[in-house]
């Protein structure tokens, strides 16, 4: 009888593990058809949460993160050509919007904005052009 009892619980646990990773598989290429994963894994983000770590502004209007938002961008004649990003958030051309952004993070969290990752890497490409 235990025998029995054994397979029973190993055979659930199988079963559970196998939806477990079935589920993930999904969801991995629903992400792959509407594209999301691939910034994702080029950018190396989830975009889950509200703020955008890597270009310092909130998820909800990173257009640099979310190509549906450029058109509304440049629609309004907001657009860095030359850095391809939103002039508003082009903190390449306008450093003092870093701030303004920095104190929606403050005024949410209470401390101090991280600096924005992407930046860090774009200023090192610019000084070596």
């Amino acid at each position: 009888m235990r025998i029995h009892h054994l397979i029973a619980v190993s055979s659930f646990a199988l079963v559970c593990v196998s939806t477990a990773a079935c589920s993930k598989s999904s969801d991995k290429t629903t992400a792959q058809a509407t594209g999301a994963e691939t910034k994702v894994a080029a950018s190396g983000h989830t975009h889950e949460g509200w703020w955008c770590k890597e270009h310092g502004v909130p998820e909800e209007v990173c257009a640099q993160c979310d190509a549906k938002l450029v058109a509304d961008f440049k629609s309004k004649g907001d657009w860095c050509q030359k850095h391809n990003r939103p002039d508003s958030q082009c903190f390449i051309c306008h450093p003092e919007k870093e701030a303004d952004f920095a104190s929606l993070y403050e005024a949410k969290y209470g401390e101090k904005a991280p600096k924005p990752e992407a930046d860090d890497a774009e200023h090192e490409k610019q000084d070596k052009t």
